[in-house]
């Protein structure tokens, strides 16, 4: 009679774990399509809200007018209303947060089309914004549900590849979709971007509701150091990019010629995602250092302007550490930060990106595009340096104790 109660849960066994294994996969390709399709507003803002702002006003300066708001709304908006989060389920706060998006979106569809004033339209850009940091923190602790420790570094390796195919794909639907009607475009952009409140999996995550707000530390010295990391890794990558028209002028090029920077860009940043996939290894320290200082001498490449080619190898040195660098800083925020703030921390990780669009943003309106370019270039050696000390220091420290 034992043997037979055996045999007869080894046959449960053998039917709940392909199912349980099944729903699993599910999920987490739920997840990854969620993951992309919350990225499409963000990417193909800079040309729609151009695109609006060209036809509402006459000039496309309206759309970086919009932009900056939007982005610094979503700088101001990321820790309090992701640390509000603790307050909700977090499948629930999350499409709540994406439903105001959405919304606002939709607002700014309906505010061109009636030819209201520019204010209108960067007021509702704040408020797409300022959800985007939080969702992101929330979205990002979800993936911590659905995939094991052991997963991690795949999953996030594919969610860097999908993220960096959103942002070629959504720039070139707006632009094609945009010349045919700038509203109509935002409106195809929202709902893209609503996809997660349908789609996002239902999965337990704690949330340490009960837990006082201000419990734990937000920041500390290593948490610090790998938001300046991603700050300046986005710093160099969105030099390259918004600076990419301005290179291809400084060759003797005509503008649309831009691509033959931002596509060798895109391609190894792809590649470099498919490579933390296939190893699903978070990188060693020593690596780390290594990729920092790859992108700091692509981005010094880039900076001199020697040639062509030279520039564009440049651009493929960023492109292919850009995927292994944030796969590590996600996992070690990850690692850092206490349970009741990894939202919080996961969405300034989110924001130090957007932080670093912004200094080679600001860089290239104040300075010539040579000195943004040498700007930038500085500050991620700064950086690659401060974090191959404190590694030295760290890894001396230890002999010291063993020994």
């Amino acid at each position: 009679m034992f043997c037979a109660k055996r045999a007869e849960l080894r046959g449960m066994n053998s039917h709940t774990m392909p199912q349980d294994q099944g729903r699993h996969r599910t999920a987490l390709f739920r997840w990854f399509i969620s993951y992309g399709a919350f990225g499409f507003p963000q990417a193909g803002a800079p040309v729609v809200f151009s695109l609006i702002a060209l036809s509402a006003t006459g000039s496309v300066s309206g759309g970086a007018t919009m932009i900056l708001t939007m982005t610094l709304a979503q700088i101001a908006g990321a820790v309090p209303l992701a640390r509000l989060g603790r307050h909700f389920t977090a499948i629930a706060f999350l499409r709540i947060l994406i439903s105001l998006r959405t919304l606002a979106l939709i607002m700014i569809a309906l505010i061109a089309a009636c030819d209201l004033p520019l204010l209108w339209l960067a007021a509702f850009a704040a408020v797409a914004g300022s959800v985007n940091g939080a969702a992101y923190g929330h979205l990002r602790l979800l993936l911590n549900a659905l995939a094991p420790t052991s997963a991690l570094p795949r999953a996030l390796g594919i969610a860097a590849t999908l993220n960096e195919v959103t942002f070629v794909l959504a720039p070139v639907a707006a632009s094609g979709i945009g010349s045919i009607s700038p509203t109509f475009a935002l409106l195809c952009f929202a709902a893209i971007g609503a996809i997660p409140i349908l789609l996002l999996p239902n999965a337990s995550v704690g949330q340490h509701s009960g837990v006082d707000a201000h419990s734990g530390a937000l920041l500390n010295r290593a948490i610090l150091l790998w938001l300046l990391c991603a700050a300046a890794g986005s710093a160099v990558v969105a030099a390259i990019e918004i600076g990419a028209v301005a290179l291809a002028l400084q060759f003797g090029y005509k503008p649309v010629f831009a691509f033959l920077f931002t596509v060798p860009l895109c391609v190894a940043s792809v590649a470099g995602g498919i490579w933390v996939s296939v190893r699903n290894q978070i990188s060693s320290e020593k690596a780390v250092v290594v990729q920092l200082f790859i992108a700091a001498t692509g981005s010094l490449l880039a900076a001199l302007q020697v040639s062509v080619a030279i520039t564009v190898t440049g651009t493929i040195l960023m492109g292919l550490v850009i995927a292994p660098l944030g796969t590590y800083y996600s996992l070690r925020l990850d690692q850092l930060a206490s349970p009741e703030r990894r939202a919080e921390v996961f969405a300034l990780l989110r924001t130090a990106s957007a932080a670093g669009t912004i200094i080679a943003s600001t860089s290239l309106s104040f300075l010539t595009l040579d000195w943004a370019l040498r700007t930038v270039t500085l500050i991620i050696f700064i950086v690659a340096f401060v974090v191959s000390r404190i590694f030295l220091k760290n890894r001396s420290a230890g002999s010291g104790a063993r020994g």
